[in-house]
């Protein structure tokens, strides 16, 4: 008997199952060739090979190359419940980790995306910027939608860039892009309302409970250099009540405090973007976010369920393995 309560081939046999293993395993042999030499029946070395695995003979060991980390991948993806979490090696700072980002999300993208796939885009970000400037043109169509899913953030000059972001996966991807040409948040609930009676916004609107993917970067209540530079779109005065009710960080303007649950804010009812119960029922929410600023954020959104895919930077993912268990 072997480890597991496994039987061991015979004696007889036992010389020839380890020869054609090692033929096929060691040698690059196929089959047919390993039955020619040894003169048997290919059906026999198949059924030999398959021996082998089960008797630990064979023992399969997977190494990762440096600049791989699927241990903790593993592990953040089994403590809060993702479905895919992608760790990359960065710089400790921010340029440098937004840039490692973008580069590894736009592989993700560019090997994931089908050609059916319908993607929302939300505001423009800096980890967003990244991905889709690192994205090449395919040679095939990846997508069929590329929808905004949130008006523009910042000053007015600036809430063009959403606009630009998503033309430009469209173009990366072969698909029809849908503009959703208003800013992120206006100040009273009668403005949102009036913006989605426009045609073209509930025209854009009407896609977002259809979308299969969509890619999210995840907002601190820090705000970065670059949204300071490019205007907040949130007040002094109500970025600190949000704090004050425990808010962390946003995905697509829905705040959320430490354990992932919305915070109850005036501010919802003025965001011109795709609703709670649409963001979550996409089936795969990609966020895309790293540093330390973000850390706590980004440990909200995992718990939240705000996203399902994680891409983030190897500090964060060791701190968010060793953050303490998942709130719930």
């Amino acid at each position: 008997m072997i480890s597991g309560g496994q039987a061991m081939p015979g004696r007889d046999s036992l010389s020839l199952i380890v020869q054609a293993a090692r033929l096929y395993h060691e040698q690059n042999l196929r089959q047919p060739a390993i039955a020619a030499r040894m003169h048997v029946s290919q059906s026999r070395v198949s059924r030999w090979l398959k021996e082998a695995s089960e008797a630990g003979i064979i023992r399969t060991i997977v190494l990762a190359p440096e600049g791989v980390y699927p241990e903790l991948e593993d592990a953040v993806r089994e403590k809060y419940g993702l479905r895919h979490v992608i760790v990359v090696d960065a710089e400790d700072d921010e340029q440098s980790i937004m840039s490692a980002l973008g580069g590894v999300a736009a592989g993700y993208l560019e090997t994931t995306l089908t050609g059916d796939a319908r993607v929302g885009i939300s505001s423009w970000s800096e980890t967003l910027l990244s991905t889709v400037n690192a994205m090449l043109p395919s040679p095939r169509k990846r997508a069929e939608h590329i929808v905004q899913v949130m008006g523009g953030i910042g000053r007015p000059e600036v809430q063009i860039k959403a606009t630009q972001l998503t033309d430009r996966l469209a173009r990366m991807t072969g698909a029809e892009p849908m503009f959703l040409p208003t800013p992120g948040l206006v100040s009273t609930v009668s403005a949102r309302d009036a913006l989605f009676d426009d045609p073209i916004v509930a025209d854009t609107a009407s896609e977002w409970r259809r979308l299969t993917v969509a890619l999210f970067g995840i907002g601190s209540v820090t705000p970065s250099p670059l949204l300071r530079v490019s205007g907040n779109s949130i007040s002094e005065e109500e970025m600190a009540s949000l704090r004050e009710l425990g808010a962390v960080g946003d995905v697509a303007m829905r705040f959320f405090d430490a354990d992932g649950q919305l915070v109850q804010s005036e501010l919802n009812s003025r965001v011109v973007g795709i609703g709670v119960e649409e963001l979550r029922a996409i089936p795969r929410r990609v966020g895309i976010a790293g540093g330390a600023r973000k850390l706590e954020a980004i440990r909200g959104a995992v718990r939240g369920g705000w996203i399902d895919v994680l891409i983030t930077d190897v500090r964060t993912a060791n701190g968010l393995v060793d953050g303490g268990p998942p709130h719930k």
